[in-house]
């Protein structure tokens, strides 16, 4: 009885042992990627104009890693190199924009950024959500609720939108 328990105490250990080294293991590969990523984007657009979308992939890479003032240049640069490439779809470039004015609280500026990619894509549930959320921390929560119905409109199994609004209905009818 006693082998028997060692070796399930063993099996279980091993377990989590193998379970920790695949997660170790994939957080490295996707930080290689990203830094990988990065180094090529850097050194393209240091010598050459680069692509709104190039722009767009260093400035995400950037506000990831919470460089938020080069995040926002580049952000910048992906807009202007969208218009000039007759770019239509501007309204991700807004939203990365706004998302990085919201990490340096900067909710105004956020809330404009958000509203500038639903403009262009008004069916854009991830703006919406990130609009509710810049709302929520303005204390405007009946805007929020909004947003956050807005987006459970366009997709009924958002879990954010699903989640929030809850938290918000409960706030407002109280």
């Amino acid at each position: 009885m006693d082998k028997n328990l060692a070796i399930i105490y063993l099996s279980i250990f091993v377990g989590l042992l193998l379970f920790a080294v695949v997660n170790v293991f994939q957080q490295i590969f996707k930080t290689r990627k990203r830094e990988t990523a990065l180094s090529r984007l850097r050194k393209k657009l240091e010598k050459e104009k680069g692509t709104a979308q190039e722009y767009y992939e260093l400035a995400s890479i950037y506000s990831e890693k919470k460089l938020f003032s080069q995040a926002v240049a580049l952000f910048q640069k992906a807009l202007k190199a969208a218009e000039e490439e007759g770019e239509e779809n501007s309204a991700p470039i807004y939203n990365g924009l706004g998302y990085v004015y919201f990490g340096q609280e900067q909710y105004d500026l956020a809330i404009r950024q958000y509203k500038e990619a639903l403009k262009l894509k008004p069916d854009y549930v991830t703006a919406l959500n990130n609009l509710g959320h810049a709302y929520e921390r303005k204390k405007l929560t009946a805007q929020a609720l909004q947003m956050y119905e807005d987006a459970l409109k366009f997709a009924p199994n958002n879990k954010t939108a699903k989640r929030r609004a809850e938290s918000l209905r409960r706030l407002v009818s109280a």
